[in-house]
């Protein structure tokens, strides 16, 4: 009676020990994210010292490091800032690129499937608060290996901005009433490949994908490449993942709609900047 008694104790303090490491369970990830588009500089009288500074802070925009700290239920997804971006762009022309990103801490948790993002637009905080997208995945049996995990192929179909050609100087008239009864931007559908490793069993991955039984250390879409670059599983230091809670609290609904209207007052005050500029200018296609 004696022993069974001590067998089942035993068998409990396991489980609790088991539990207890389960939720502790953390790691950090480090992602490169590379984006292209192709930009038509051809004919734009642009002096070639301002070409070269173009496209240098295009570079910059697009391509970043990101690091995804994480647990076994929620997730931190956020830029790794540079030294030269501390300051911000000053002077010149300044790139901005729109998407489903954050300037600030991006929080992910899989369990109440809701998520919480810190984003600074035009002088202003905000933290959109939302429900995780969905991702309808198709596993795949192809593999690979990225560093030292095997990664399982996985597939989805997600609806991107149409690419288009967004022209700076002296329009027509033609162009002008073209542009001024554009609406919303055109949308279209673009596979998302996405490797995952069961080694790092949580459903976690970056930017806005999530939902695999593995984390995701690889994303491809349209011109998009995202790629873990290192993994630290349980580092020494304990990392703190909680949601983030400054700025006025909007819905993603809300935000992009306030994006649409601030975009359409940007594209106006551009719009009469041109009327009183040159014939200078020069072609982006995304």
């Amino acid at each position: 009676m004696k022993n069974a008694f001590f067998k089942y104790s035993s068998f409990i303090l396991l489980l609790v020990a088991v539990n207890l490491k389960a939720q502790e369970f953390q790691g950090k990830a480090t992602y490169q994210t590379k984006s292209s588009i192709n930009i038509d500089l051809e004919s734009s009288g642009i002096p070639a010292d301002r070409i070269k500074m173009i496209k240098e802070r295009m570079k910059n925009q697009l391509e970043k490091t990101f690091v995804l700290t994480f647990d076994k239920s929620a997730s931190i997804y956020k830029e790794e800032q540079k030294l030269d971006q501390a300051s911000g762009a000053r002077g010149g022309m300044r790139f901005m690129m729109l998407g489903g990103g954050a300037s600030g801490d991006y929080y992910k948790n899989s369990q109440t499937k809701t998520s919480a993002k810190e984003n600074e637009f035009s002088g202003k905080n905000f933290l959109i608060k939302d429900q995780l997208k969905t991702y309808d995945w198709k596993l795949e049996q192809e593999t690979k290996m990225i560093g030292q995990n095997l990664c399982f192929k996985a597939t989805t179909v997600i609806e991107i901005p149409a690419r288009r050609e967004i022209r700076f100087g002296r329009r027509n008239a033609s162009d002008q009433d073209k542009e001024e009864n554009e609406e919303a931007p055109k949308m279209e559908q673009a596979i998302v490949t996405a490797w995952y490793s069961m080694d790092i069993p949580v459903s976690h991955g970056p930017g806005d994908f999530w939902g695999l039984p593995g984390l995701i250390l690889e994303i491809n879409y349209g011109n998009t490449n995202i790629l873990c670059t290192k993994i630290v599983i349980n580092p020494k230091e304990k990392i703190e993942i909680s949601e983030p809670t400054k700025g006025k609290e909007v819905s993603q609904k809300e935000y992009d709609e306030i994006i649409a209207r601030k975009m359409k007052e940007m594209q106006e005050r551009f719009r009469n900047e041109r009327q009183k500029s040159g014939n200078t200018h020069f072609r982006i296609r995304g």
